[in-house]
């Protein structure tokens, strides 16, 4: 499946991607804000490709024109998130490699991947979170439309070891459907 929009095609991950995931994911700018360590060499980012990239919703973000991963958005479904135990709906995480901050790209991502899931497969809400003081996580869910739903003060984040304050936001397809 491949995805495409404006100025981005989305689609799945390689294993030949290892490098350009590795490139971006060492940087300690982008992993730890949304929970998880920089990637320390291309096998460990090989290894993030073979076993957390393999989601049947995940995609590597290209820019049109390009075929090198600078970033992932990922609809998690039923079984691969702890936000919602049901079938029609899902779980929206994405980050983005720190040189391509700043133009737009990441709202353009999740845009199209909200479409994929309210059009395509189906979902009634889509979930999605960032922890406390991740500016750049939270401005996405606003620009696309979320919707504040709760905070939890004590969120464990296992890969870093630590505890956080988590936000969690929400958009119903009635609610993407007024936004279209």
């Amino acid at each position: 499946m491949v995805l495409s929009t404006e100025r981005l095609t989305l689609r799945r991950w390689k294993e030949e991607d290892a490098g350009s995931l590795y490139e971006y994911a060492k940087d300690p700018e982008v992993g730890p804000i949304a929970g998880w360590p920089p990637h320390n060499n291309i096998e460990e980012s090989l290894d993030v490709i073979k076993n957390v990239f393999n989601g049947a919703e995940c995609y590597a973000i290209c820019e049109k024109g390009s075929d090198k991963a600078i970033g992932a958005v990922e609809l998690k479904l039923n079984g691969h998130t702890d936000m919602t135990e049901r079938d029609d709906e899902c779980e929206l995480g994405y980050w983005l490699g720190k040189p391509f901050w700043g133009r737009g790209y990441m709202p353009e991502a999740v845009r199209e991947l909200i479409r994929r899931g309210f059009e395509d497969l189906g979902m009634t809400t889509i979930w999605c979170g960032y922890y406390d003081g991740n500016q750049k996580s939270k401005r996405v869910q606003e620009k696309v439309g979320f919707i504040f739903h709760h905070t939890c003060n004590e969120v464990p984040v296992p890969l870093l070891n630590e505890i956080r304050v988590g936000h969690t936001n929400y958009m119903t397809r009635e609610q993407w459907a007024k936004l279209k």
